[in-house]
């Protein structure tokens, strides 16, 4: 394949005013992923739950599969996957060596079960792909409507347990001293994080929702340190990546994951590189401060 090939595959812009008409509820739908992203992400990092959204994915992935296969509906399918594992995920990992060896448990059963569900069915190939890379045409009236509704939920949920939870996520220690119910709170945020991917998994696919639920909270935290600011850049990010992306993808011949995630990662990127040159003028900044200090002391800065 020459370079003008591959160009012509990744960008296609003709009829592509008809093409944003025809699909603004995927467009719609994809703002909406970006609201939950940031949001769920931005706990996922400070919790230190990347990891765990790997395993949900992939469970999440095993239980639309298996629907598909049966005949009923695939995003059922998805959301039972990602609340049973993400439950196994809080109330069996105590302790972190238990949950990770619980996550890495669950990640190759979750994806060894979907791949045989898939090998299983016999219908339409693009349905088959569409599970793991997403599909920015499949979403529906009826989709739409339950992106909404588990968005709503999801941020009440969140607005309510901000405290306690942001708490617990960045000290468990004393929030535990405290008296903070660090338990009740791993099980309502997981479940939190299952319904968040089983939406997700509808639109970027399973295998590369990580690129909405980790990658724009983890760009917000490389550039300031303050909850809010993290958490409106996060949301901002996962914006940014799930729109744009779909509206790349509307201009190309190719599912929708490789869009999101490379402006995902660029992103990331760019978030890394601010950082980088904040800390070298921040370090030039406090040794030139030492220097004018040391020249300006009675000693003309000679040691005694």
């Amino acid at each position: 394949m020459t370079f003008a090939d591959f160009m012509g595959k990744v960008f296609v812009f003709d009829r592509y005013g008809e093409l944003v008409a025809l699909l603004s509820q995927s467009i719609i739908a994809g703002a909406i992923l970006g609201v939950i992203g940031g949001f769920v992400g931005l706990f996922v990092m400070l919790r230190r739950h990347a990891f765990a959204v790997h395993a949900v994915a992939e469970m999440s992935f095993a239980g639309a599969a298996l629907f598909l296969l049966l005949g009923y509906n695939v995003v059922t399918g998805s959301l039972v996957g990602s609340i049973i594992s993400a439950l196994l995920i809080a109330l069996m990992g105590a302790r972190a060596h238990e949950n990770d060896s619980i996550i890495g448990a669950l990640m190759p059963f979750g994806l060894g079960l979907g791949i045989l569900f898939l090998s299983l069915y016999s219908g339409r190939a693009a349905n088959k792909f569409s599970l793991l890379t997403g599909q920015i045409v499949s979403v529906d009236s009826a989709q739409l409507t339950s992106m909404i509704i588990g968005g709503v939920v999801i941020i009440a949920a969140l607005a309510i347990m901000w405290r306690p939870l942001m708490f617990a996520s960045l000290d468990s220690v004393v929030a535990s001293a405290k008296g903070v119910p660090l338990k009740a709170l791993s099980v309502a945020f997981m479940i939190v994080l299952g319904i968040a991917t089983a939406l997700s998994v509808q639109v970027v696919g399973s295998l590369l929702v990580l690129a909405l639920l980790i990658t724009p909270a983890a760009a917000a935290l490389q550039i300031t340190a303050s909850p809010l600011r993290a958490l409106i850049l996060s949301v901002l990010f996962a914006e940014i990546a799930m729109v744009g992306g779909i509206l790349l993808a509307l201009a190309g011949s190719l599912p929708i994951s490789p869009y999101v995630t490379t402006l995902s990662f660029f992103i990331f990127v760019v978030c890394r590189l601010v950082r980088a040159i904040r800390q070298r003028y921040s370090a030039s900044g406090r040794v030139r401060s030492s220097e004018a200090a040391t020249a300006s002391s009675p000693a003309g800065g000679q040691s005694s």
